[in-house]
């Protein structure tokens, strides 16, 4: 059990901190889906791949002080930040990992839009279907996102460019 929790926190360092849970949650899937460790469950939600087993693991940690999430108030929602804490440093530096190195991705992931990040994980979501079938797909579960041609292309450069990166 502790060995998922101790997992995040190790992203959670590697990431420094992440804005917003739909980010979160969308970074978790892509690195899951290009062969990272985690072993969180996902089903497909109104915003694409949707962990339930995420969500309460992240409030497990809140609650123990192992990451910090704060609120923030916009205009008309709230905006969530998450990063480890002293204390969840102290706990990872006593445990034993085995993660690949995965920081050059965490970085890449963390320096896009969630939306971006929605339709990268979305595509990988379906990722036993063809690329022409999963553009199309893409259409028919994310109309209201309405994403450009251009988006898709740059999503596909991106996922390519991801998995580059871990086999280097």
């Amino acid at each position: 059990m502790l060995n998922n929790h101790a997992k995040l926190m190790q992203f959670f360092l590697e990431a420094k901190e992440v804005t917003g849970r739909k980010k979160l949650q969308k970074m978790i899937y892509i690195l899951q889906s290009l062969g990272m460790p985690f072993e969180e469950k996902y089903q497909f939600h109104f915003y694409g791949p949707y962990s339930e087993e995420l969500s309460l693991r992240i409030e497990e940690l809140c609650n123990l002080g192992f990451v910090q999430e704060k609120k923030e108030e916009k205009s008309n929602y709230y905006q969530y930040h998450y990063q480890i804490t002293n204390d969840g440093l102290e706990f990872l530096n006593q445990f034993a990992l085995d993660m690949p190195n995965y920081k050059a991705q965490v970085t890449k992931l963390n320096g896009k839009s969630a939306r971006f990040l929605e339709l990268v994980s979305t595509m990988l979501y379906f990722h036993d279907l063809s690329r022409a079938e999963v553009e199309e797909k893409i259409q028919t579960v994310k109309p209201k996102q309405n994403y450009s041609e251009e988006e898709i292309a740059e999503a596909w450069t991106f996922i390519d460019e991801l998995k580059q990166g871990l086999l280097q």
